[in-house]
């Protein structure tokens, strides 16, 4: 790959929410939009990442599917050359890969890792996958040489950890890998979503794992039914319009989903909104924003079949086979697994 490449990807274990479409597809097909045309971008399906720390694997190939019909009725063009999308398992060179680093990453680095800590503490249960998640997270992101990874704050470590690992076999084999940049500079990339809240708790994220249905908007929503639960959000008693998480995460979190909607700044958002006393006035801008989207989303989504999406994911997934392949022999043959790239 000769332009610099970008690399995203969204988990399919759950019933996607309008949390997963404004903070990562719809930020996805314009990352497509605004650099298709000087990046590349690798927006790959995590299906391997999705196995961990779930029970639901009778659904996980039809959700992963659905992931891609999602991708496409919200925007993202199947078919532009600059844009590759792809399963994880379909591509072995992820896994085969992920192997060979586990030989380069410390025990005590994975360890460390914040994720771990949190699912292991007290608790002698704790799969080893989650311990070996940022391992594969590595494999994902160096087998494309990719410079940008668009993730939020819960994955920095992962990819500072990626960062030490590709400049230590780099150090001993040669410059085999591109380091990814570092976080200051993946910014440009990172503040295109946002971390949508759950409209009854605030404090917590939109996710369907949480036992929160008043608070979560599924994709799958009668969009009044959605409306009906932005105009029902749990707000606060300031008596003012404010951007500020701490204070008015309510209030934030609907200045947030127009920002998102309306691709437009959340500075602007704020900047309209500030000062201004009435709460049920941005509540009612926020539902019909959100009730529009459904209801054209879903319009979308019903005229993309599973067909439309395996047609592409196939194609996809041919040449970028071809890609994973040629990086990871270089790797095989640099730590000795073959005797040349023709091996």
């Amino acid at each position: 790959m000769q332009k610099p490449v970008i690399l995203t990807g969204v988990r399919s274990n759950a019933d996607l929410t309008l949390g997963n479409l404004l903070g990562a597809i719809l930020p996805l097909v314009r990352l497509q939009q605004k650099y298709s045309q000087n990046y590349q971008i690798n927006a790959f399906l995590p299906d391997l990442h999705s196995i961990i720390g779930t029970n639901d694997f009778n659904d996980l190939y039809e959700r992963t599917i659905l992931t891609v019909r999602t991708y496409a009725a919200a925007g993202l063009d199947l078919k532009n050359t600059n844009t590759s999308i792809y399963r994880q398992s379909y591509v072995p060179a992820h896994s085969e890969l992920a192997w060979i680093l586990d030989c380069f990453i410390y025990y005590g680095e994975l360890s460390r890792m914040t994720q771990f800590k949190e699912k292991s503490e007290n608790s002698d249960s704790v799969i080893v996958g989650i311990f070996n998640y940022p391992a594969l997270m590595a494999a994902d992101i160096l087998l494309y040489d990719a410079s940008y990874v668009p993730v939020g704050e819960d994955q920095r470590q992962h990819l500072e950890l990626t960062r030490d690992v590709a400049i230590r076999m780099n150090n001993q084999f040669g410059d085999i890998f591109t380091v990814p940049k570092t976080w200051a500079e993946q910014m440009q990339f990172n503040n295109a979503g946002a971390r949508i809240r759950s409209l009854k708790h605030p404090e917590q994220k939109m996710s369907k794992s949480i036992q929160d249905p008043s608070g979560t908007i599924l994709l799958s929503d009668n969009p009044k039914d959605a409306r009906e639960k932005v105009l029902a959000s749990t707000t606060d008693s300031v008596g003012s319009i404010n951007y500020d998480y701490i204070n008015q995460p309510g209030i934030s979190n609907l200045l947030q989903i127009i920002s998102v909607i309306e691709n437009k700044p959340i500075d602007d958002v704020v900047s309209k909104w500030r000062g201004e006393s009435s709460y049920s006035k941005l509540k009612q801008e926020a539902a019909d924003l959100v009730e529009d989207l459904l209801t054209n989303f879903q319009s979308s989504l019903a005229g993309i079949t599973d067909q439309d999406a395996l047609s592409a994911l196939m194609a996809h997934e041919q040449n970028i086979n071809q890609v994973a392949n040629a990086k990871l022999k270089l790797i095989q043959t640099k730590v000795g697994l073959r005797a040349s790239l023709n091996d």
